[in-house]
């Protein structure tokens, strides 16, 4: 039997970009395709095989240590990104000002889908989910000057807890286009009873 069963679920790619150089700036550059190779999306500075560790692992490895990059694309959702902007008070939260990869549209609570699960396009290529990724302080500045505000109403860490999307990693390489669907897979197995 296999470990990961399809769902009926599917999500829509609504918007697709890389941060080409993340020291420069935190936000995305749109695009209507993307290649992802093994190493990520082409063109991506989260890209790689390998990453140094960040705060998110110090708990498990001195910060800096050579790790596998789990964290090679950063997906959001159309209706989690309408929650923050509503917990912002702002009309809208764009994908760019928050240094997304994919957004998408159409699984409920998507932040929320299990670790492993995969999200697998027409062309056969497949995302693994590691895990939700927890918002930051580092998107607030790109979203106060986009907006024109000098203050917001709330950080977007706070607007952003449990909405923030998940990171991922490349299992099978292909292409991801505007409006193509995503299947999801989860993994068969029982909540862990503890």
């Amino acid at each position: 039997m296999p470990a990961l069963k399809p769902t009926e679920f599917s999500a829509t790619i609504t918007w697709i970009g890389t941060v080409p150089d993340r020291t420069a700036a935190l936000a995305s550059s749109a695009l209507d395709q993307l290649a992802l190779s093994f190493d990520g999306p082409q063109g991506e500075a989260h890209g790689g095989a390998t990453r140094p560790s960040c705060g998110r692992v110090t708990s498990q490895h001195p910060r800096g240590t050579t790790i596998r990059n789990v964290r090679q694309v950063s997906i959001v959702s159309e209706e989690e990104l309408a929650v923050i902007a509503e917990r912002l008070e702002l009309d809208r939260v764009d994908p760019a000002w928050v240094g997304a990869t994919l957004c998408v549209q159409g699984l409920p609570d998507f932040t929320l889908i299990p670790p492993s699960s995969r999200l697998q396009g027409p062309d056969g290529v497949t995302l693994v989910v590691d895990m939700a990724n927890r918002p930051c302080h580092l998107p607030d500045p790109v979203i106060r000057a986009a907006v024109g505000l000098e203050k917001l109403p709330t950080t977007f860490k706070t607007a952003g807890k449990n909405r923030r999307g998940v990171t991922a990693w490349v299992e099978r390489e292909g292409t991801l286009k505007v409006g193509e669907s995503l299947r999801l897979h989860i993994p068969d197995q029982p909540v862990w009873p503890h």
